[in-house]
Formats: structure tokens, C-alpha cells, sequence
């Protein structure tokens, strides 16, 4: 098929002609984003990865660049122009010559933010995910219903809509009985709480909702955090990044990973007890569009938060708001050297290294799609006794989609999750300790701060708190000031059965506080 002609001429008339050429799709696998034009192409030099590697999606939608135009109208189609010269005789002939239109028309063509007919790409994905109406996208290339681009981590043949019985019953016994039976899990919660994140990407769209941050840690080094969060991230691409231990360098790295195409972005293998705790990633998962100044630039950019966002290591904490916002993996080898167990009896040996074969990933998803199809053809029971905040249609939907095939327990480790919320443990035993020693009486920031001065008693010094009374990010007790602030921002604020309650001092021009007790 020959290219599309395309001619040009004067400025003007050129930026008119490329503009409707570009309308008119002359352009293959070009669509709009944002009100700028993207191409997509496959990504070259793509490895092999391991469970620990990044593993990125092998096509990528770039920017419509001057010189990137000028490459794919070379590509796609003939642009020329009319030009003249002498012929046989002198007689003045007619003739067409090959152009690449200059720099300043390709950026004035470019400068355009309404497209017609361009069709809008909302997001690539790594392998097949459910529509809103519950059918699923799993033809590879982009998606007209959805906007979405299709390109499959794994060759995956045709999933069927309606899955025999056997099937989802080899589905069940697979990733049940081989795929995740090895994984030393501390409860039923944690296995229910893994097959609904490993499910999420698939149904995020079906569902429609906010997903909770995933943390996925041990007791124990080498008890299979990698190989769990290399179940969604080699399926869906995965980013694994390192730990960014203040809040401006973790906006920055969010920012910076969610302009690449992948559905699973990890923090890898945080020092032993870390505590996540930050207001940036609070907010990160409980916003639908993560918007942040562009790195290098002085726009704001804002950008769809549709991924899977998770963290791996041993003995962790949560801190702050992000409790209410975490769904907690934890494995329990219960022995010195994990990585000594022997595998001759596993469901499946060496798991670590066959995640890393595409065709086996493919039969991961392959038995994990059967039974998402299974559990929509039912039509997509939900439960209604479960609740998560901003999280609820994601926590009912996947409640749903586990008790339909007889997964039990899921978020029933929530307690567990508060246990190891650092923040709130250490309120819970500064209230609790005040209460014990001041009852309800009101007091000063001022007075209950003087209350915690070490007491010298010859040549020891005794803490009347014995080490309870709170203390800020620094690990310093507060001044009064710090302090006052401090319990105002938990006035009203349960921590166990103890509550902080403020009012004014009888004089008008100080605040009081005083804790009460849940008697029930």
C-alpha cells in the first residue's frame, strides 16, 4: 500500500495540510492525550527480568515531538511540493521534491490542543483488565470502549467469557494449591488480603474505586516478599524503587514514576522496622489524580493515579493516617534460615525463578482471569459488611469476588495493622499512662510538660512517665508549645479507650486538657 501524498506549500498552507492529515489518522498508533498528540512504539533493548528488576511495559506512548513528527511523516506518508525547472528546451517543467517541513511549522502543527477524531488514550496496560460493563479487554491494542491500550506483558490466548466449571476449579487448585501454598503466611487474612491485590489491577476499572497501599512484609529475610510482589508487578510492569525517607523526595520519585507506564510501582526491601509514615503518600492513595510540579519545569502536571502501590520489608510499622489506608501482607516462616527450607514437596520448587518465564506468568493470569470471569458471569456478587474508609467499593468488590470462590478471612487482619501503627501506639500509651497518673483533671500544656522532668534522686534520675510521654518526629520531648499543638490536633481523637479532650482555662486565656476513659 502506497504512503498517503501529502502536498505542501507556503507556511500557512502546510500547517493546514499537516494539521488535517493528522486528524484524518495519516499517522498509525497516534492518538491524544491531554490535548497532545502520542505515539506508541515498541520499546527496543527490553531484558529478562527477575523479581526484583524493574520490568516495563514493551511498548511506550510518547510525546509527538517537532523531530519526532518529522521521523514519522518520513515514516507514513510523502510530503512534496510543487516545483519548476528548465526542461527539454527551456520549457519550464513541473516537477515534485520530497520536503521535511521546517522546525516552526512542525511545533505550530503541534501547538494544537483540540484533535477531532483523534482517538483518546487513557492509559496502557500490561495485561487484560475488566470494563465497566464487566466484559473483558483482553484484545491487545488499544480499546475504543475504554481508551485503554492493551500491551500484554505475556501472549495470552483468548480467556473464555464463560468458564466451565472444570476450569475454575483448576484455576482454584492452582493458585491455591500450587502457586500460593508454599508462602508461610501468618494467617488466612494475609493469603485472602494477596489473591484480592493480585486481582486489583484486573478490576480496578470494574470497580471503579480508590486501591489502599499494600505492604507486604516478614519476620524473617528470604520468606518470599519478592516473589509476592512480583506476582502483579511481571504481569501488569512493575517500578521498583528505593525508599525516599522524606516527604519531598518521595513527591518527587511519585511524580516521576507515574509519567512511565507500569501498573505496579514497589518500595523494595525498607530497612528492618521502618515506619511509613507521610503525609505525601496519605494522600497519594486516597486521590484519584495526582497533581505535582512538573521535574525541571514551572507547570503543575496532573496525571490519572491508576496503580498498585507497594512496599516490601521485614518488621514494619505504619504511622499517621496511613493504618486506615494500608492492607497488610505478613509472612511467618517461624524459623531461623528460610531460604534452607526444603522445596522437594513445594507445589511449585524454586518459585522465585519460575515467576521469571513469561509462559508461566501467562498461567498465572490465565487461571486468575478464569476466575474473575467466573465470579462477573455470577454477576459480580459484593459484600456488604465490609468498609475501608475511602476504600469501601474496592473492599466490598473484592470481598465479594474472594468469598464467591470460598477465600476466607480477608481484612480480618486490620487489628493487626493497628498494632503496628507506630503513631498510634505511642498515643495510646501516653493518654493511657496520663490518665493513670492525673485521672481527668484539666491541665496546662505548660503543667502537664513540667510533670515530665526527670526527677534526681542522688545519682540516678528517674522518669515519672517511665519513657510514655510523648515526643515529636525528632524523638525529643515537646516544648509546652509543641505540646499544646500536639494535643490540640488530637483533641477528640480516640487512641484505644482514651480520648483527648480541650477546653479554655477558667481565666479565659489559656487551653486545658484533660483525658477521659471509655468505661464500657
Amino acid at each position: 500500500m502506497s504512503a498517503p501524498r501529502l502536498q505542501v506549500g507556503s507556511g500557512p498552507e502546510t500547517i493546514r495540510v499537516l494539521k488535517a492529515a493528522l486528524v484524518d489518522g495519516v499517522l498509525p498508533d497516534t492518538y491524544v492525550s491531554a490535548g497532545s498528540l502520542v505515539h506508541m512504539e515498541a520499546v527496543s533493548g527490553g531484558l529478562t527480568t527477575g523479581p526484583d528488576d524493574d520490568s516495563p511495559l514493551p511498548v511506550a506512548a510518547s510525546a509527538v515531538t517537532p523531530a519526532g513528527l518529522a521521523g514519522l511523516l518520513a515514516e507514513h506518508a510523502y510530503v512534496y511540493r510543487l516545483k519548476t525547472r528548465k526542461g527539454d528546451g527551456g520549457n519550464p517543467e513541473v516537477f515534485e521534491e520530497e520536503v521535511t517541513p521546517p522546525r516552526e511549522i512542525l511545533s505550530s502543527v503541534l501547538a494544537a490542543k483540540t484533535w477531532p477524531n483523534v482517538p483518546p488514550l487513557r492509559g496502557i496496560i500490561g495485561a487484560p483488565v475488566l470494563r465497566r460493563d464487566g466484559t473483558l479487554l483482553q484484545r491487545p491494542g488499544y480499546d475504543p470502549a475504554t481508551g485503554l491500550y492493551l500491551a500484554s506483558k505475556v501472549a495470552l490466548p483468548p480467556v473464555p467469557g464463560e468458564p466451565t466449571a472444570e476450569q475454575v476449579r483448576e484455576a482454584r487448585t492452582f493458585l491455591l494449591s500450587r502457586f500460593l501454598r508454599d508462602f508461610p503466611w501468618a494467617s488466612a487474612a494475609d493469603r485472602a488480603n494477596y489473591v484480592a491485590l493480585l486481582a486489583t489491577p484486573i478490576l480496578r476499572h470494574f470497580t471503579r474505586s480508590l486501591t489502599p497501599f499494600a505492604l507486604i512484609d516478614a519476620t524473617m529475610p528470604s520468606s518470599g516478599k519478592t516473589i509476592l510482589t512480583a506476582g502483579p508487578g511481571m504481569l501488569y510492569g512493575q517500578r521498583i524503587m528505593p525508599w525516599a525517607y522524606s516527604d519531598e523526595e518521595l513527591r518527587k520519585s511519585i511524580t516521576a514514576v507515574l509519567a512511565e507506564q507500569v501498573g505496579v510501582v514497589i518500595w523494595d526491601n525498607l530497612a528492618e522496622g521502618t515506619v511509613i509514615d507521610s503525609a505525601v503518600l496519605a494522600q497519594l492513595v486516597t486521590t484519584g489524580v495526582w497533581s505535582d510540579r512538573q521535574l525541571g519545569a514551572s507547570r503543575n502536571v496532573a496525571t490519572v493515579n491508576d496503580r498498585l502501590w507497594m512496599a516490601t520489608g521485614n518488621n514494619l510499622q505504619v504511622g499517621g493516617d496511613m493504618a486506615s489506608r494500608t492492607v497488610r501482607v505478613h509472612l511467618d516462616p517461624n524459623m531461623p534460615r528460610p531460604e534452607l527450607r526444603d522445596q522437594s514437596g513445594f507445589g511449585i520448587p524454586h518459585l522465585d525463578q519460575w515467576i521469571t518465564d513469561p509462559a508461566n506468568q501467562l498461567t498465572v493470569l490465565w487461571h486468575l482471569l478464569v476466575l474473575v470471569l467466573d465470579w462477573t458471569r455470577q454477576g459480580a456478587p459484593r459484600v456488604t459488611g465490609v468498609s475501608m474508609r475511602q476504600f469501601t467499593p474496592w473492599a466490598q468488590a473484592l470481598g465479594g469476588f474472594l468469598a464467591h470462590h470460598g477465600i476466607d478471612g480477608f481484612l480480618t487482619n486490620a487489628a493487626d495493622v493497628r498494632e503496628i501503627d507506630e503513631d498510634e501506639t505511642r498515643w495510646r500509651a501516653f493518654l493511657t499512662t496520663w490518665h493513670e497518673r492525673h485521672g481527668s483533671r484539666a491541665m496546662t500544656a505548660a503543667d502537664l510538660r513540667r510533670d515530665a522532668e526527670p526527677m534526681h534522686l542522688g545519682s540516678d534520675i528517674n522518669d515519672p512517665w517511665d519513657g510514655q510521654f510523648i515526643t515529636t518526629h525528632a524523638g525529643r520531648l515537646p516544648n509546652p508549645l509543641q505540646l499544646g499543638r500536639l494535643l490540640t490536633g488530637q483533641a477528640g481523637r480516640w487512641r484505644g479507650n482514651h480520648v483527648v479532650r480541650a477546653g479554655k482555662h477558667e481565666r479565659g486565656n489559656r487551653a486545658v486538657f484533660w483525658v477521659e476513659q471509655h468505661e464500657g
